[in-house]
């Protein structure tokens, strides 16, 4: 980031705003400055090319690194929206310039604010240690293979990771894809178009998408497309650039396909693999790519592991005695 000359005096700070649009910044009807006197608790005004904020000393820090940080990404292009702020405020410091928030229900604590939604949830944040692990090791690695049980918000803390790296235009597109194995039923021929015969394969990933995003925006981001969902098998000589990928369910993928799907990340891009390796509905006698390249890929710079377990799982809590209740009797007869 590019440092930009600043000044200080008691409870004020000056920034200057040298090659920047100011729309870009504010915000129309300067929306973005209401915002930041709000949170910030002061004035905030511009003058030609000088920003000035009047606040109490101890927030000036934190408005020191919210300005620059939002100056320099308007300075690039980006568009300086709600989301952004609202991300960014939380980033830098607002634990700090905010009272403590009230004690939650026992067995509700919330981690870090991965990402301000525009769906059912106004904010999405970890719910355990191992998901705050699993989320670290994806900004840390290109390619993250997470293994855990039903519950564990693998899928889930995927698309919300992915739609956060679309909207801080780190990625250009997210790409979700799941190779079309049944669950021990046989559906038949399905009725429709290519995307009609596929939609209840990818059914899991639109849910988890609805659920941050709202219907409505998922569509117009699939018909422009910034989200694409495609089965796994045609996936095959494709190169994937500046895209967040996602693979569904990998335990069903075969060790030629996980190959082959590893293969097709390009530049700028990133991979997530999420799967349950108790629950393989590949045939009897085939491998699972998921479970191969666990042994593989292990300690291959770039590519993390995350395990989770019955921990982590964050849905009704009846789910956590179900898999434990399972993980027993597999443990006591074999599987």
């Amino acid at each position: 980031m590019t440092r930009r000359r600043t000044s200080t005096g008691r409870g004020r700070l000056v920034l200057d705003l040298a090659g920047v649009d100011p729309l870009a910044l504010l915000g129309p009807r300067d929306v973005n400055l209401r915002f930041l006197e709000e949170k910030l608790q002061g004035n905030v005004s511009l003058k030609g090319d000088r920003l000035t904020v009047r606040c109490d000393p101890s927030r000036l820090e934190t408005a020191r690194a919210l300005l620059e940080d939002l100056v320099e990404r308007a300075a690039q292009g980006q568009h300086v929206d709600a989301v952004t702020l609202e991300y960014l405020w939380e980033r830098h410091g607002a634990r700090g310039t905010e009272p403590p928030p009230e004690p939650s229900p026992a067995g509700d604590e919330d981690g870090e604010t991965l990402l301000f939604s525009g769906g059912k949830r106004r904010s999405v944040r970890v719910k355990s240690e191992g998901q705050s692990r699993y989320v670290e090791t994806v900004r840390q690695n290109d390619v993250v293979f997470a293994v855990g049980p039903a519950g564990t918000g693998k899928t889930f803390l995927a698309v919300v990771l992915a739609m956060d790296y679309l909207k801080r235009q780190l990625v250009d597109r997210i790409v979700l894809v799941r190779p079309a194995v049944e669950a021990g039923e046989q559906l038949g021929f399905l009725p429709g178009d290519l995307q009609e015969k596929i939609n209840p394969y990818l059914r899991p990933l639109y849910d988890a998408l609805s659920d941050i995003t709202g219907p409505g925006r998922i569509a117009r981001y699939m018909s422009g497309g910034v989200i694409e969902a495609s089965p796994l098998a045609y996936m095959r000589g494709r190169t994937l650039n500046n895209a967040f990928v996602i693979l569904d369910e990998a335990q069903n993928t075969t060790v030629g396909q996980m190959k082959m799907f590893l293969t097709r990340l390009g530049f700028g891009s990133k991979a997530v693999v999420t799967g349950d390796i108790t629950q393989i509905d590949l045939p009897t006698g085939t491998l699972s790519g998921l479970v191969h390249v666990r042994e593989i890929l292990k300690g291959t710079e770039g590519i993390g592991f995350v395990e989770l377990d019955t921990g982590d799982v964050v849905r009704h809590p009846l789910v956590r005695r179900i898999v434990d209740a399972f993980e027993d009797h597999e443990a006591t007869n074999g599987r």
